[in-house]
């Protein structure tokens, strides 16, 4: 393969960052990593929302406390116009209002911005993927929603075990075959459940069902994140 079919097949990777010495190391760590190609680099969100979309990142690392628009309120925005990019927020808050606003505005990660390079780079590789990196931390808070009694969901409708169930695994970032592996279902089988967690829930994304349901039931505690996911 060339130089110009193995820069298509790297996962190009745009950076929303404030601060200038975290957004050059990123870049740099993006730059130069084998697999990955930067798709731009921006200083605020204003500037992100006006400008990104011209790139069509496959994934966006979004700052949660940028100065002029959020980092929430740019996803927000940005998902309208690239559905198919993956959002993920890097942040130093652990809060629980941060954590489900960036959800429920469609961003699909939420890392710390301590996380390493090796760890940074893997949780880009995974979003891609379709899965869900997430702190393992902030993970169980995400998680923590899930208890022994189901809840109410709108319009008087309920999820059923089996659909409680599959929202968990796919909190905890597991992707659709491996979620049809861990429950002995096939991926159409899947597929048709998540289909119906979103119809109960009246969204459209993994992030969205996940906050929405968290703020439906309050709960206190919840099974830990998945294991080997970034920390």
């Amino acid at each position: 393969m060339g130089y110009n079919g193995a820069m298509a097949l790297a996962i190009s990777v745009a950076i929303v960052e404030d601060d200038a010495q975290t957004r050059e190391i990123l870049a740099d760590w993006i730059a130069n990593s084998r697999g990955f190609r930067l798709a731009g680099e921006w200083e605020n969100g204003e500037r992100a929302v006006e400008l990104l979309p011209k790139t069509k990142p496959d994934v966006v690392l979004m700052y949660i406390n940028l100065p002029d628009i959020s980092g929430v309120e740019g996803v927000k925005q940005l998902k309208r116009i690239l559905p198919a990019t993956q959002f993920v927020m890097l942040t130093v808050y652990e809060d629980t209002d941060y954590i489900y606003n960036a959800l429920a505005a469609g961003a699909t990660g939420y890392l710390l911005k301590q996380t390493s390079k090796e760890e940074l780079l893997s949780a880009v590789e995974d979003v891609h993927r379709g899965g869900s990196p997430m702190n393992s931390r902030i993970a169980r808070k995400v998680v923590q929603f899930f208890t022994q009694t189901p809840a109410a969901v709108p319009d008087g409708e309920t999820l059923s075990p089996r659909e409680e169930e599959v929202l968990g695994l796919l909190a905890r970032g597991y992707l659709f075959k491996e979620i049809a592996a861990k429950l002995s279902v096939s991926v159409p089988t899947v597929n048709t459940y998540v289909r119906r967690v979103y119809e109960k829930l009246h969204v459209r994304s993994r992030g969205q069902a996940i906050a929405k349901y968290a703020h439906i039931t309050g709960a206190e505690n919840g099974p830990v994140a998945r294991p080997g996911k970034p920390n």
